[in-house]
C-alpha cells in the first residue's frame, strides 16, 4: 500500500512562543507576503531547470498515479500520523476517498520537487514556510462543502452548526491575529485557574514586579530562585494550572522562589533596550539576596529572557561580581543563532532594518501579530484543525492552559526590539565583545557559574541542537546540558508522572550535538526533579522557612500574580 509521508509535526497544539529573529522581522511583512515569488523562488525556480530528467520524471509519476486513482486502483492513504482524514467517509466514499488520494499524490510530488531543487539551507527554509501552508491551504479536509465532519455536524444540530461557525468566523477576522481561535477568552482566569500559586508582589518598578512565592516546607534551601520569563509573553508559563506549574513543583521541593513578571510596554515605554532589562533583572537579584539574607541568586530563565539573563550573568562576571549568579538555568534559549531553524532563514539585513522602522513608529513590536504569524509557522497543528473545529464543525476550542496564556499576548518595547534585531543580525553574544550589557562588553565564556541547560528535542522554534551549541559559549566546565523529549513549551511544562515523557542528560562536551546524543543518559519522566536535584548541589543548607513574604525594604504590595499580569 503506497503511503503518504507524514509530516514534519509534532502534533501537539501547545508549541508556540516567541523565537529570537522571526520576532524581530515579523512585524514588518504579512504572511501572505512571504509567500509572494521572490529571489527564493527564483532558485528553486533555477535548481528545477537543470534537472528537467527529474522534473519530467516527476510529472509523469503523479498523471500515472491521477489516472488510478480514477479508475479506483490506487492504494496511496495517508500517514498514520495524519489526522486530516480520520473521519471513515475519506475511505467509504468513492468521492472523497478519491478526493484525498489525489491531494496526496499532489501534495507528495510537491514537496519530492522542492526537496529535488537541492536549495541551500536558508531559501530551503523559506521555501518549506510557503509549501506548507500552500498545500496545507489546500488539503480537502479543510474544505467546509465536503468535509464529512462539516455536514454531519450541520445534521446533528439542525443547521445551528453553520452558524457558529460563520459567526466565529466573523469574530476572528475583525482583529488581530486573524487565526481561528485556540481558546476561548473565558477559559481560564489568571489568579484562579492559572497562576495560581500563593505568593506576594514585594517589589514594583515601572519594568517589572517581583513575586516572591509562601513556602510549601518547613524547611528550605539557603540560596534563592529567580525565574527570569522571557519578555516578550506573560510570565505565567512557569505557573500554569495547578498540578502543572513550575513555580509550585519547586516550592513544594524546598526551594525559595521569586519570579519577574514584566510589565507590557506601551508606546511611552519605547526607549526601554536591553540595558534596561538587564538592569531590572540586577534589580531584582538585589531584592531576592535582601529578603533572603544572601550574597547570591540561581538564575532560572527562558527564551528570550535567557538571552538577557546570560548576558546579565556575563556583566556581573566582567565586574567582579560573577559570585552573584549561584547558577544559571537556560531553558529552550538559543544563543548562537547561526542556522537556528525558520527563523534564522528568515532574518535578512532589510527585514530586520524595516523591522527597527515599523516598531520605532509604532513604539513597540505587537503581540498579537506574532501570535498570527506563529500560528502559520505549524498551518496544520495550530491554523486548520481549529479552522475545522471552529468554524466548518461550529464547535468551541477545548479549554487549554497553555493555548490561553499564549493567546494573552504582549508587546515588546521598540528599543529592546532593536536591540535583539542585532542580536540576531550579527550573531552578536558568538562574538566576544560584540555586544554591552550595562557598559560592558559581553563574553559568555567568563560566565563562571555552572549552568543547566534545557531543549526539546521536539523544539520547532529554539531546536534543541542550537541549544547545545548555545551552552558551548558559556565558561564553566561543568555545565549540564538536558533534552526533553517534548517541544519548545511542552518541555517547560513537564511535570512528573507523565509515563510517556523521558530526557537525556549528560555534561557538554567538545563534541557536536549530535555526538553528545550518542552518549547522552536516558532516564524516565520529567526533568523538574532533575533540576532540583541539581539545584540542591548548589543551593547551600537548608534552613528555616521564612515566617512572611519579603523584609522592611520590600513588603508585600499585592497577592500575587500581582497587577502587570492582568496589563493588556
Amino acid at each position: 500500500m503506497a503511503t503518504s509521508a507524514p509530516k514534519k509535526t509534532t502534533n501537539r497544539p501547545d508549541e508556540l512562543a516567541a523565537p529570537l529573529d522571526l520576532l524581530l522581522t515579523g512585524s514588518t511583512r504579512s504572511v501572505a507576503g512571504r509567500m509572494l515569488p521572490s529571489r527564493s523562488w527564483t532558485r528553486m525556480a533555477t535548481g528545477l531547470a537543470g534537472k528537467p530528467r527529474t522534473v519530467a520524471g516527476r510529472g509523469t509519476a503523479l498523471v500515472r498515479e491521477l489516472g488510478s486513482v480514477a479508475t479506483g486502483s490506487c492504494t496511496r492513504a495517508p500517514a498514520r500520523a495524519d489526522k486530516r482524514f480520520a473521519d471513515p467517509a475519506w475511505n467509504q466514499n468513492p468521492l472523497l476517498h478519491r478526493t484525498m488520494q489525489a491531494y496526496l499524490a499532489t501534495a507528495d510530488t510537491a514537496n519530492s520537487l522542492l526537496d529535488d531543487a537541492e536549495l541551500e539551507w536558508r531559501d530551503q527554509e523559506k521555501m518549506r514556510f510557503v509549501f506548507d501552508n500552500l498545500l496545507e491551504g489546500l488539503s480537502p479536509s479543510n474544505n467546509p462543502f465536503i468535509s464529512p465532519l462539516g455536514w454531519k455536524a450541520m445534521i446533528d444540530t439542525g443547521g445551528l452548526s453553520m452558524v457558529r461557525g460563520l459567526s466565529a468566523f466573523a469574530r476572528d477576522m475583525a482583529s488581530k491575529p486573524r487565526v481561528p481561535a485556540m481558546v476561548e477568552p473565558d477559559a481560564f482566569e489568571v489568579g484562579e485557574t492559572v497562576a495560581a500559586t500563593k505568593g506576594a508582589v514585594v517589589l514594583r518598578t515601572r519594568v517589572f514586579e517581583l513575586i516572591h512565592y509562601v513556602p510549601q516546607t518547613e524547611k528550605v534551601r539557603e540560596i534563592p530562585l529567580l525565574m527570569v520569563p522571557p519578555v516578550i509573553n506573560k510570565y505565567y508559563i512557569t505557573d500554569i494550572a495547578p498540578g502543572r506549574s513550575m513555580i509550585e513543583y519547586y516550592v513544594q521541593q524546598g526551594q525559595q522562589v521569586f519570579t519577574i513578571s514584566w510589565r507590557n510596554p506601551q508606546a511611552r515605554h519605547r526607549s526601554w533596550d536591553l540595558d534596561t532589562y538587564g538592569a531590572a533583572i540586577i534589580e531584582a537579584m538585589d531584592a531576592v539576596e535582601a529578603i533572603t539574607n544572601t550574597d547570591s541568586t540561581h538564575l532560572l530563565a527562558s527564551c528570550s529572557g535567557g538571552i538577557i539573563a546570560a548576558m546579565v550573568a556575563a556583566h556581573l562576571a566582567s565586574i567582579g561580581e560573577g559570585e552573584r549568579v549561584a547558577g544559571l538555568g537556560l531553558a529552550v534559549t538559543v544563543l548562537d543563532q547561526s542556522q537556528a531553524g525558520f527563523a534564522s532563514a528568515a532574518l535578512s539585513e532589510s527585514a530586520a532594518e524595516n523591522a527597527i522602522k515599523q516598531s520605532a513608529k509604532k513604539g513597540y513590536l505587537d503581540g498579537r501579530t506574532l501570535a498570527e504569524i506563529f500560528a502559520w509557522l505549524r498551518p496544520t497543528d495550530l491554523v486548520w484543525r481549529y479552522w475545522v473545529n471552529n468554524y466548518v464543525q461550529g464547535r468551541s476550542p477545548a479549554a487549554f492552559d497553555v493555548l490561553f496564556w499564549n493567546a494573552d499576548t504582549t508587546r515588546m518595547a521598540a528599543g529592546l526590539h532593536r536591540d535583539m534585531v542585532q542580536l540576531g543580525l550579527q550573531n552578536a553574544l558568538t562574538t566576544p565583545g560584540a555586544v554591552s550589557m550595562l557598559g560592558t562588553p559581553i563574553d559568555l565564556a567568563t560566565i563562571a557559574a555552572d549552568a543547566y541547560v534545557i531543549g526539546g528535542i521536539a523544539d520547532h522554534i529554539s531546536p534543541w541542537q542550537a541549544c547545545y551549541r548555545s551552552a558551548r559559549l558559556l565558561g564553566s566546565k561543568d555545565n549540564r546540558f538536558v533534552l526533553s523529549t517534548s517541544g519548545h513549551i511542552a518541555a517547560l511544562v513537564n511535570p512528573p508522572g507523565n509515563p510517556k515523557a523521558s530526557f537525556r542528560a549528560g555534561q557538554v562536551g567538545e563534541g557536536t550535538p549530535e555526538e553528545w546524543l550518542d552518549t547522552a543518559e536516558t532516564s524516565k519522566d520529567s526533568w523538574w526533579p532533575d533540576y532540583v536535584a541539581w539545584l540542591a548541589e548548589r543551593s547551600g543548607a537548608e534552613v528555616d522557612a521564612p515566617a512572611a513574604l519579603g523584609n522592611a525594604q520590600n513588603p508585600p504590595v499585592a497577592p500575587a500574580p500581582g497587577v502587570y499580569v492582568h496589563q493588556k
